[in-house]
């Protein structure tokens, strides 16, 4: 095995790991890729025989280029969306592909990605960087150009925004189920009693389409409102059949086989509490969704 090939097979031991950061960072899985690939290119231009600790090296490099897209994200968004539901990882009913069990090994629900979002990108990488993958300030710190104690209250910011916005996940994935299945059955019957009664009154609905997509993205508050609006599309209920959407029970709605729409849902004391859906066509198409093929 030459010097190229050890490196790449070293490398590949960290990939999986390197990709779940990404993830978090920037919320896509075609981004996320795309930041593992340029931490790749870095190694291959470094001399890696003066690196004792290759995988917190590699860590730090995908926080720098996630940084930086991030960045020139937020400044070629003139127009900032009001709606944006990042990428979800969808699996089986029955359980999560084992490929995605790292990217889902600390519960990052939608509900955690939509807040992070809002987050300047200082924020979200200190927060991402050492709250979810335990890196030291010290090592944080040269990345966002700020000292340890700077970058610290970087994350103490982001903690609390984060605490404040997005709810504790419940556990009850029987329950879960339960709710989901009496969800499509109330849409398919058309009963929005049932609808409202399975919602906690506070619920919140994000539907992102995307540039290219059908309809507006919107966002919905409110019991009522939200069964009003899953009425609306009542007749592609039929399709909607139950996933795992970043581990957690949801619906993929696949008319002919072709997938629509991704909802994943975020539960609170047996009801739904916040409902987001990818209805984007272009990047469900980057989406691997052949696990829910029959």
């Amino acid at each position: 095995m030459d010097e190229k090939e050890f490196l790449a097979e070293r490398f590949e031991a960290h990939r999986t790991h390197l990709r779940a950061v990404a993830y978090r960072m920037l919320g896509s899985l075609s981004e996320a890729d795309d930041a593992v690939q340029e931490a790749w290119l870095k190694l291959g231009r470094s001399d890696s025989s003066e690196v004792e600790n290759l995988g917190g090296w590699l860590t730090t490099v995908v926080g720098r280029v996630c940084l930086d897209m991030l960045r020139t994200r937020a400044s070629r968004r003139e127009d900032p969306l009001d709606v944006y539901v990042p990428d979800p990882i969808v699996s089986s009913i029955d359980g999560v592909d084992p490929e995605h069990e790292v990217l889902l090994a600390d519960s990052v629900g939608l509900a955690l990605l939509v807040v992070l979002e809002t987050l300047p990108p200082a924020e979200r990488l200190a927060f991402v960087l050492h709250d979810l993958f335990a890196v030291p300030f010290d090592e944080i710190a040269p990345i966002v150009d700020r000292t340890p104690t700077a970058a610290r209250q970087l994350a103490s910011r982001a903690r609390r925004r984060v605490q404040g916005a997005a709810p504790a996940p419940e556990r009850d994935v029987t329950r879960q189920r339960e709710v989901v299945d009496a969800f499509l059955a109330a849409s398919r019957g058309g009963d929005f009693e049932a609808l409202v009664a399975l919602l906690d009154p506070d619920v919140v609905l994000r539907a992102d389409t995307g540039a290219m997509g059908p309809g507006v993205s919107k966002l919905v508050r409110g019991a009522r409102a939200v069964a009003g609006q899953a009425l609306m599309f009542a007749r592609f209920a039929t399709f909607a059949r139950p996933a795992l959407v970043n581990g957690v029970p949801g619906v993929v709605t696949a008319p002919e086989g072709q997938p629509v729409s991704v909802m994943g849902l975020t539960f609170g004391d047996g009801k739904i509490v916040e409902i987001d859906i990818l209805a984007d066509p272009v990047r469900l198409a980057w989406l691997d969704l052949e696990v829910l093929d029959d």
